[in-house]
């Protein structure tokens, strides 16, 4: 492996000591980080979590010093590999940056220069670094890109950015970190972006360079599962200060802060679905810098905080045994975990109205006639078959997910759905209806109503001029429901109450409001037309684990009152289970699996749907999960395998007929049907993916 590296020193690698940073402005100082402290040793890998705005990325910007300038260290040091930061020259400086410590962004097409290739921007890292000629580089690069299993790095070297897919961008990225030989490596949400099965590659791929390379890892996220996976030793940030700070065993098996808790609480377990277990939102939000108050920052959203004793002076950091496991909090040794209570939510049984029934709907695009020219060099006219042949039925008042990895036609078919795209064969029926070849521009009020959407940036679909009062008001005047405003205002209100935001919020607009509150308001908004179907297209992927958990409250609430039914797009298998009723697993544009939601999370499973299981990244200890990764990208969609679509990345393929023969839809149990080759009676002999096992052997 290139630029292997063995610890020789006992220095740990990154030392910060009681550090606070404050950013100063117009209006005074703002502290941003109030007293953090951490040790990384050579080849350790330590996991920072929190919300967004409780200071993880400051940390990390502080120690590469990209503050900014009005950002500032007032207290504390920052030393790396012995040496204080603050006291290098800028020369110095530069060389570490790039060097000895390297950055990976969440996304990594900000990382990378569109205008420059591949190779380009590769090779200037050891040339600028090391002064390495332009073979050496070269060499170099292509030794690294082999390295994160870049398949065919010559070819990749020769290609711009957006010619390569984002899970090659960002291991393109990772192999620009590890071309400088650094000691450390900061990767701040590395994988937020990415499907799932992608994600669990290059946290494979992380895990396994940092022990090859000897590199210190600091890695920063929400996800508490990829915690979970990467990291030796986690610390919970919030509002600028660590809570919590032990090993993953010991802080996964027994966390001892209210907050730590909290997130827990918030997430989804295996096993777990929305009838049994209510999802905990941690109440409130993270305290604005200057509206911090004394005592226990966390102290306003604690449900355990004393007054006259939480709210007193400084809380320390403070050991809870003889390990290195520390907690900021007074009462960590009385405080006894909530045991998750039953969301009170009764299991209507599947019903027996279908108001969406798919039949052999298919989208194909035409390729255009240029393209054809390039590909064909003339020719028969060649189709992009996007979706083909989907057939299901939606029930009323259910939840249907429809899953898979990006590509796979789940926006495709809920473009169609909407209107904003067309059916080219099959038929979607709403109430009876065929609406599959009715474009938006010629759909009823009354239609489109029925149909609304809550997409995933709430900051796209919010006109950023108007109040959000005016957008949820037009909904409810446009679609008939009211005219007098009195009534729009009443109805306006009512909403805003419904998804537990005050009235007062009705004159703000969408800069005001938090990303949680802006996704309340689309929720509201897509509700406030009384629709029969929501089609809900990845609502929490980009939300904090307590926001996203406050979400999907809200949606089943909102669902419950209204007896709406929605339709959930999502590729986070461990949302879906705890949501859905019923899944629908989707691979370049056909259905590999469907059923009920207990059937599909359990074998007998399509290889398909047992590789995106395996890739969920899970925070629960007591769980084993089986190991799958598929390789290779998904072929194109242009031309896609003649037999099994998933052939040609199926670790279970069984031989010629997999890659020339369409494969047979097979029923395990009423509902339930798999399109595989692989006998039934050899699926049910699957194992299943995640295996419960006793605490103590994490």
């Amino acid at each position: 492996m290139a630029g292997s590296a063995t610890p020789t020193s006992d220095t740990p690698v990154l030392q910060i000591e009681n550090l606070r940073v404050s950013y100063f402005i117009r209006a005074g100082d703002i502290p941003a980080v109030l007293d953090f402290s951490l040790t990384i040793k050579a080849g350790e890998s330590y996991g920072l979590v929190g919300e967004s705005g409780c200071g993880k990325s400051t940390v990390a910007m502080a120690i590469m010093r990209y503050m900014g300038i009005a950002g500032r260290v007032v207290a504390g040091r920052i030393l790396f590999e012995g040496r204080d930061m603050a006291s290098l020259g800028d020369e110095e400086l530069r060389r570490i940056r790039g060097g000895k410590i390297a950055m990976v962004y969440q996304e990594p097409y900000s990382a990378l220069n569109p205008s420059m290739n591949v190779g380009s921007q590769l090779m200037e890292v050891p040339m600028i670094h090391e002064g390495a000629s332009e073979c050496d580089a070269y060499d170099r690069a292509i030794e690294v890109l082999r390295d994160v299993r870049m398949p065919d790095p010559q070819t990749v070297m020769d290609r711009y950015p957006h010619q390569i897919s984002g899970g090659q961008q960002q291991r393109v990225v990772i192999a620009m970190a590890l071309l400088s030989n650094p000691s450390l490596l900061i990767l701040d949400e590395p994988t937020t972006a990415l499907d799932v099965t992608v994600e669990a590659a290059v946290l494979d791929l992380i895990d396994e360079l940092r022990r090859s390379y000897g590199v210190a890892l600091l890695y920063i996220s929400h996800n508490l599962g990829v915690i979970r996976r990467v990291c030796d030793r986690v610390g919970v940030m919030y509002s600028g200060e660590l809570m919590e700070e032990g090993t993953i065993a010991e802080m996964f098996a027994a966390p001892r802060h209210p907050y730590t808790m909290g997130l827990f609480g918030c997430i989804p377990t295996v096993g777990a679905e929305k009838h049994t277990r209510a999802l905990q939102p941690i109440r409130g939000q993270v305290s604005l810098p200057h509206q911090r108050l004394r005592g226990c920052v966390f102290g306003p959203r604690c449900d355990h905080a004393q007054a006259g004793r939480c709210d007193q002076g400084e809380i320390p950091l403070v050991r809870t045994d003889g390990s290195g496991h520390q907690v900021r909090c007074l009462r960590w040794n009385d405080i006894v975990p909530s045991v998750a209570r039953a969301t009170g939510q009764a299991d209507h049984g599947a019903g027996d109205e279908v108001v969406l029934h798919v039949d052999g709907m298919s989208k194909f695009y035409e390729l255009p006639e240029r393209s054809l020219r390039a590909l064909l060099g003339g020719g028969a006219v060649r189709y992009v078959k996007a979706n083909e042949r989907i057939s299901f039925d939606v029930i009323r008042g259910r939840t249907i997910a429809i899953v898979g990895e990006s590509g796979c036609g789940k926006s495709t078919f809920a473009k169609v759905l909407t209107g904003l795209e067309t059916a080219t064969e099959g038929s979607i029926e709403l109430h009876g209806r065929n609406i599959a070849t009715i474009p938006v521009q010629q759909r009823s009020s009354e239609l489109i109503r029925t149909l609304q959407m809550v997409f995933q940036n709430p900051d796209g679909t919010l006109n950023p001029s108007h109040s959000v009062g005016w957008a949820i008001g037009r909904v409810v005047r446009k679609f008939g429901l009211a005219k007098d405003a009195d009534k729009v205002r009443a109805r306006v209100e009512e909403m805003l109450d419904i998804v537990r935001l005050p009235a007062v919020f009705a004159s703000r607009k969408p800069r005001q409001l938090s990303g949680g509150q802006k996704q309340r308001i689309a929720v509201a908004r897509a509700f406030a037309g009384k629709p029969n179907i929501v089609i809900a297209d990845e609502p929490v992927s980009a939300l904090d684990v307590s926001v996203q958990a406050a979400v999907i409250n809200l949606l089943m609430d909102v669902q419950e009152k209204f007896g709406t039914t929605l339709l959930f797009i999502s590729h986070d298998l461990s949302v879906v289970r705890y949501l859905s009723d019923h899944i629908v697993v989707m691979y370049l544009g056909q259905v590999m699996e469907m059923g009920p939601a207990e059937a599909v999370f359990r074998p007998p499973y399509h290889p398909y749907t047992e590789a995106l299981l395996s890739a969920v990244p899970v925070a629960d200890p007591t769980i084993e999960q089986t190991h799958i990764r598929l390789t290779g990208e998904m072929p194109s969609i242009i031309d896609p395998p003649r037999g099994c679509r998933f052939c040609t990345r199926c670790p279970r393929r069984i031989g010629e007929i997999c890659d020339t023969v369409v494969p047979p839809e097979q029923e395990p149990v009423p509902g339930h049907r798999i399109r595989c080759h692989i006998p039934l009676e050899d699926l049910r002999k699957i194992p299943p993916v995640f295996t419960r096992v006793a605490a103590a052997a994490e």
